[in-house]
This record gives C-alpha cells, sequence and structure tokens, in this order.
C-alpha cells in the first residue's frame, strides 16, 4: 500500500470538500423558512374564522333586539287601543277585568321575552370572549414555535463551530472531525461523509465496522491510547499506541482519499468511535 503518490491530491479533494457548503443547511433553514409560512398562514386563517363568527355574533344580537322593540310596540299599541275603547264605550266591569287580565299576561309574555332575550345576549357575550381567547392562543403559539425555532437554530451553529479539523496520523489533513457523539450527529447530517459508529470490546476476533473490519488489541485508560488492527483489502493493518481524538488513516483500493478512524472514548478493555470513508469510494475486500 503507497502513501506518497495520493497524499497531495488527498490533501487538495479534502480541501475542496471541506470549502463546499453543505446542501442540508440551506435544506434546514429552507423547512424553517416554509414552517414559519405556514404558521403565519394559519394565525391569519384562524383570526378570519374568529372575525367572521364575531360578525354572526352581533348580527344575532341586533336581530333580537329588533325583536324586543317590535314587542314594546305592539304593547304600546294595545295600551293605546284599550285607553281610547275605554273613553268611547262603556265596558262593563267584568269586560275591564278581563283587560286586566289580558294586561297581565302580557307583561309576563314580555318578562319572559326579556329573559330570554338577556340569556341570549349573555351568551353572545361568552362566545365573544372564547373567541378573544382563542385568537390570544393562536398568537401565543406562533411566538412559542418562533422561538424554538431560533433555539433550534442556535444549538446547530454551536455544535457546528466546536468540530475541527486535524492532521492524521498519515500526515494527511483529515476532514472535520467529532470528539463526542453530539458532534458525531452534526458529521452525520452533514452528509460530506460515509459515518459508521462502532463500539469495540478488546478482542482476538475482529468486528465488522462499515466496509472493513476492526480488533482491538490494547487499551491504556491512563494515557487515552489504543491499539486497533484493520483488516481492509485482505490485509492487516496496525495501528499501535493511537491517542483518543486522532484521526488514523489508512488507504483501500478505490478510494483516493484516506479511511479514518477516530476514537473519542476510551474504557477498560473498549473504545467507542467511528469509521469515516470518503463518498465515491469503493467496497474493499475483507
Amino acid at each position: 500500500m503507497s502513501t506518497s503518490p495520493n497524499a497531495p491530491e488527498s490533501q487538495e479533494h479534502s480541501q475542496y470538500e471541506a470549502a463546499s457548503t453543505p446542501r442540508w443547511i440551506m435544506i434546514v433553514f429552507a423547512v424553517v423558512f416554509v414552517l414559519i409560512g405556514w404558521l403565519l398562514y394559519s394565525d391569519y386563517q384562524s383570526k378570519q374564522a374568529l372575525q367572521a363568527e364575531l360578525a354572526k355574533t352581533n348580527q344575532r344580537a341586533d336581530l333580537l333586539n329588533k325583536q324586543l322593540e317590535e314587542a314594546n310596540g305592539r304593547i304600546a299599541e294595545l295600551k293605546g287601543l284599550l285607553d281610547v275603547t275605554s273613553e268611547k264605550i262603556k265596558l262593563t266591569q267584568d269586560e275591564i277585568d278581563r283587560a286586566k287580565v289580558l294586561a297581565q299576561t302580557i307583561r309576563k309574555e314580555q318578562k319572559t321575552s326579556g329573559e330570554q332575550l338577556a340569556a341570549q345576549i349573555g351568551q353572545v357575550k361568552q362566545r365573544t370572549e372564547e373567541s378573544a381567547t382563542k385568537l390570544g392562543e393562536v398568537s401565543g403559539g406562533l411566538a412559542g414555535a418562533k422561538t424554538d425555532i431560533e433555539a433550534t437554530r442556535k444549538d446547530l451553529e454551536a455544535t457546528k463551530g466546536k468540530l475541527e479539523r486535524s492532521v492524521g496520523d498519515m500526515g494527511v489533513m483529515s476532514g472535520l472531525i467529532a470528539k463526542n457523539h453530539d458532534e458525531l450527529e452534526e458529521l452525520k447530517r452533514r452528509g460530506e461523509r460515509n459515518i459508521f459508529e462502532f463500539d469495540l470490546r478488546k478482542s482476538k476476533t475482529p468486528s465488522r465496522v462499515g466496509p472493513i473490519q476492526l480488533m482491538l488489541t490494547k487499551v491504556d485508560v491512563k494515557k487515552s491510547k489504543f491499539n486497533v488492527e484493520v483488516i481492509a483489502d485482505d490485509k492487516r493493518i496496525p495501528k499501535e499506541n493511537k491517542t483518543v481524538n486522532e484521526p488514523v488513516q489508512f488507504y483501500v483500493r478505490g478510494a483516493r482519499p484516506p479511511y479514518e478512524i477516530v476514537v473519542f472514548e476510551v474504557s477498560k478493555d473498549r473504545a467507542v468511535g467511528y469509521l469515516s470513508t470518503p463518498k465515491e469510494s469503493g467496497q474493499p475486500r475483507q
């Protein structure tokens, strides 16, 4: 396996990949703007529906008021008619009593109608208050959604700022490396390289990690070092005394940039990290 002929080309290719703008960021911001637009449109539709409901309730109240005025007018007409009749015609006592009973009945009906009208007006007021409350809830929900979107954007920017580059053990500048699980998730979202996570245990049997196999042979927790053996292209490549967060690089057939192993956590007989491979690489033989 030769390294010197491919190293300059690998550096140039890695720098070109680092300079390109990841498409997922544009997609995330597009989704954010679409979500905000949808929320604004939903808020507008809710306001329009509430305003229509309020207009209907106002029309109902006006109709009830008009009916009350008509009833009062009829009562006044009956009273006037009774007064005129009493003056022109000598009524018997029985007729006067019947007129009084009729007047009492009319008053009772007027009272009942007034109570019903008051109840209906109370319902109209209650619906109006409920509509105002719903409008406030819609506005509050929109403000909360904007806050959540802004917090998500800040978290993405903070994680992005923590990612770093480093020179690998073969002297080749690596791409962005992750030093914990959160940063590893950010690398996956970028989509610049293939990412394969692993949790290796010290063993004499290799474990498959993506297109290759790895075997953890030694761990020095105090010095944060480890030994690992890479099996790819029908070859065994020992990597000894490697440090946590150090890009461990090796070449395989069909790939110009090197593969990279990064271990960001070690414990007794255990190493946790990931394998990073270029997107255009072929599948090495084991």
